[in-house]
């Protein structure tokens, strides 16, 4: 099988997007691991298939780079949007079907992708840490220094312990400074530590403003890729509505390959 494919990467966290609006495309689960492989396929943290949706502007289906089709990516989300302003589906506004449900999304003046999120109606303490769920499940620990973690290996315990299994949980270590967020993700499904993650930046926004009982509604978040910002309206303690997540989305390269 020979089919294009477009890369896209939303502050260092990288995609493989098609478009499969004709249904052609099917692929297995160790394909498409080959496909995100770095060193054997074309690299990437995901694979989205861009598919048709009989009432909304389109379909997005997203596989982690293990090859198996995951919960909702945020910043996936955000790119899926540029991509289909760049097939013409979409102009400023659109509104698509995830695993989760309907988002909506605006391709803002500065080409900036602002893709509205789930609601969140309440937050978790496990080990004194949070666990909530933003369309995927994320436990968010504050700490100081995460510049000097071992995100690897510390996520990696959290994210397989025994109190997430069987499915296990994506893994923030936040630290506030200076008025902004900084936060480190390992990411299951990818394994490893991502350069981002749009469903955990957020997740991590709305722990913040609960663990400082701050009624702040927009957050400035700092990854190991670049800058995102988080905005809400909180109802109460640990309830936010209207959420909107916001960062580039930028297109890499196109090209073809033969599996």
């Amino acid at each position: 099988m020979k089919f294009s494919f477009f890369k896209y990467q939303g502050v260092g966290n990288d995609f493989i997007i098609v478009d499969n609006r004709n249904n052609e495309i099917s692929l297995l689960d160790k394909q498409i691991n080959q496909l995100c492989d770095r060193r054997f396929g074309i690299g990437a943290d995901g694979l989205m298939l861009l598919e048709t949706h009989q009432e909304l502007n389109f379909n997005m289906i997203y596989y982690n780079s293990d090859g198996k089709e995951s919960t909702m990516c945020g910043n996936g989300g955000r790119c899926l949007v540029a991509f289909a302003k760049k097939l013409g589906i979409i102009k400023k506004e659109t509104i698509f079907n995830a695993i989760d449900g309907n988002h909506r999304a605006i391709v803002n003046n500065d080409n900036t992708i602002s893709l509205q999120m789930q609601d969140v109606n309440s937050i978790n303490t496990v080990n004194k840490n949070y666990f909530l769920n933003t369309g995927s499940p994320h436990y968010i620990t504050f700490k100081d220094n995460i510049d000097k973690i071992d995100i690897f290996n510390r996520g990696r315990e959290i994210r397989y312990s025994k109190e997430f299994a069987p499915d296990g949980v994506n893994v923030n270590f936040v630290e506030i400074k200076d008025n902004k967020i900084y936060v480190r993700t390992y990411e299951r499904g990818v394994e490893n530590e991502t350069f981002s993650c749009g469903t955990g930046v957020t997740a991590s926004a709305m722990c913040t403003s609960y663990h400082t009982n701050s009624d702040k509604n927009s957050y400035d978040i700092i990854t190991k890729g670049g800058d995102l910002n988080v905005s809400f309206k909180k109802q109460g303690k640990h309830s936010f509505t209207d959420v909107w997540l916001k960062g580039p989305a930028t297109f890499v390269f196109k090209g073809e390959i033969k599996i």
